[in-house]
């Protein structure tokens, strides 16, 4: 928030009770995140920054009635683009949940659109009713492994740093560019601490002793510990460590024994990916600390962890807790280990009260532009049924198999259909084609594979929405359904769909980058919930969610057996590998 003298001098007015305050709120129970305690007092607020806590005079009074008062949520980990929402629509859902500040990685519209994919959400994030901070994109593309969108190098990053909602570098997801002092890679980390900015890390399946690469390298979070251990070591070895609970990966349950009051100040919540239907239906960070305290995690702790903790990893030195010269975000909850949410106060004003916003007035809205011009590659040409054969020799087949809320997949070897000389679809294995199509310089690129977990007994899945390249991705039980499915997204300028024979059961158009809708998250919302009424009928598992699961078969920076545009790809190799075993 901007200050001036004149700003700083009313603040200091008001905290020595010379003027009165532009609002007080009373007869709260305050929770503070600085010593673990609940305290009361008259907080006063003006110009959106709490001035003070004690005995206070207002020009609007507001009484708590006994209610708990927090800080606003802070989500320090989260991909806005996988709720299929523009920021603005975003922010509104956030509100509800109590979600007051974000910070985000737009590394899913950079790898379609590039520096100016940032652009349109750094425009986003001036006109947001949450605060919206950004962490550039560090691995765009995220490997060579697959075809990307654009390619981002330290010279594009760098004009981006004097932006005030850029806080550094987001999740350096390729260890081996760090690991081997990639020139390309260096410029980047180089460029980002010149800059006093911060990086991320995403050290997914990283020993203990491979966490110093990155630690020497600068960087001090990560978000892919899945395991007890992990978390552990990340702790141990000086990192803050991300409790991500999503829509896919689901790392609470496994994680939250390792945190103790010795450590918990060095851990945080965020969600990373999550749906609209999930953020609508459970919430955000609020659902993460509901879920923490049923799980036996003292409440205040909780809350500790989901503001002031984010707040000091990210220096957001305004946020995170309620005390003088912080910012006045605010929730008052009527019970504190369900966070029931009575009202959401960001900068000192009410912007949800009783679970509805406040205000509906139609935000500014970012045109889309070139942003929708993302599936040249496909509009170019047409993907041939020849593209889509498995041809064998023989039946064991290398299989990427489901993990149920998880992004990591296993490796499996199995015994397939063969007919004709070619891979068969097997409904009663559970064994289905995959396919990843290049959108975006018409290459040709058809990568096939085979998955098993998703269960269908007919029909196909196809997406846009394909990390971190976005490709189209499909999965189907025949070649002619995977081709409806990817005829669909084509037509409608990138979306997702699902069909059954030649009929298209749902389909959800996306035409920002292929990423996002441009209609309010209610409409977006219904959408969405058309796709997972026609999954279900074609079978698919409800075990988990199967659109945004198939979104994350094709990042090859992720255990264990992924696909690409250019083929099946196998993590521990770090190579691509033949389907036949």
């Amino acid at each position: 928030m901007e200050q001036n003298v004149s700003t700083l001098r009313s603040r200091i007015r008001v905290a020595a009770k010379q003027d009165p305050a532009d609002v007080v709120i009373r007869n709260g129970r305050i929770v503070n995140v600085f010593t673990g305690e609940l305290m009361t007092g008259d907080i006063a607020i003006t110009g959106g920054i709490i001035a003070g806590i004690g005995t206070y005079e207002g020009k609007e009074t507001i009484d708590a009635d006994g209610r708990y008062i927090v800080p606003g949520f802070i989500d320090g980990h989260v991909h806005i683009e996988s709720s299929l929402l523009t920021p603005q629509q975003f922010a509104r859902v956030l509100l509800l949940h109590g979600v007051t500040t974000v910070v985000t990685d737009p590394h899913e519209i950079a790898n379609v659109a590039g520096t100016a994919g940032i652009q349109y959400m750094l425009d986003a994030a001036e006109h947001l009713p949450i605060d919206c901070y950004v962490m550039l994109p560090s691995c765009v593309p995220a490997t060579l492994f697959e075809s990307n969108g654009a390619q981002l190098d330290a010279e594009h990053l760098k004009p981006f740093y004097s932006h005030p909602h850029v806080l550094g570098l987001a999740e350096v997801m390729d260890y081996p560019s760090v690991a081997n002092t990639e020139a390309r890679m260096l410029n980047k980390l180089i460029a980002t601490q010149q800059a006093g900015a911060l990086i991320d890390g995403h050290a997914a399946g990283i020993s203990r002793e491979g966490l110093n690469v990155y630690m020497a390298a600068g960087i001090r979070t990560d978000h892919e510990s899945i395991s007890p251990q992990e978390a552990q070591d990340r702790l141990d070895m000086g990192m803050y460590v991300m409790i991500r609970e999503g829509t896919v990966a689901k790392d609470l349950d496994a994680l939250l024994p390792v945190v103790t009051q010795r450590n918990a100040r060095r851990c945080l919540f965020v969600t990373d990916d999550k749906l609209i239907d999930d953020l609508v239906n459970d919430g955000s960070i609020d659902h993460i600390v509901r879920l923490a305290v049923a799980k036996g995690l003292d409440p205040i702790t909780a809350i500790q962890m989901s503001t002031l903790n984010t707040a000091e990893c990210f220096r957001l030195h305004q946020h995170g807790a309620i005390a003088a010269g912080y910012q006045a975000d605010l929730l008052l909850l009527d019970d504190l280990e369900q966070v029931k949410i009575h009202q959401v106060y960001k900068r000192g004003r009410c912007v949800v009260d009783a679970g509805r916003l406040v205000e509906e007035e139609d935000l500014p809205k970012n045109p889309i532009g070139s942003l929708s011009g993302c599936m040249l590659g496909l509009n170019a040409q047409k993907v041939e049924p020849s593209k889509l054969a498995i041809p064998l020799k023989g039946n064991l087949c290398h299989v990427i198999e489901v993990i149920p809320n998880s992004l990591v997949t296993h490796h499996r070897i199995e015994q397939v259909d063969v007919k004709d000389g070619m891979f068969s679809p097997s409904i009663d294995k559970d064994l289905l084609k995959l396919a990843v199509i290049e959108r975006h310089h018409a290459t040709g690129n058809v990568g096939v594979g085979i998955v098993k977990g998703f269960g269908l007994k007919r029909g196909a899945i196809a997406t846009t929405v394909a990390h971190d390249s976005h490709n189209i991705v499909v999965v189907g039980a025949s070649d002619d359904e995977i081709l409806s499915a990817i005829e669909e997204v084509t037509r409608t300028g990138g979306g997702a769909a699902v069909v059954a024979g030649s009929e298209v059961l749902a389909s959800l158009p996306l035409p920002i980058a292929g990423l996002l809708s441009d209609r309010s998250y209610g409409e977006v919302y219904e959408g969405l919930m058309k796709l997972v009424k026609a999954m279900s009928e074609i079978g698919a598992s409800q075990a988990f969610n199967p659109l945004l699961t198939l979104s994350f078969l094709t990042l090859p920076v992720i255990p264990h057996l992924k696909l690409t545009d250019k083929g099946l790809f196998d993590f521990e190799s770090n190579s691509h590998i033949a389907i036949e075993a």
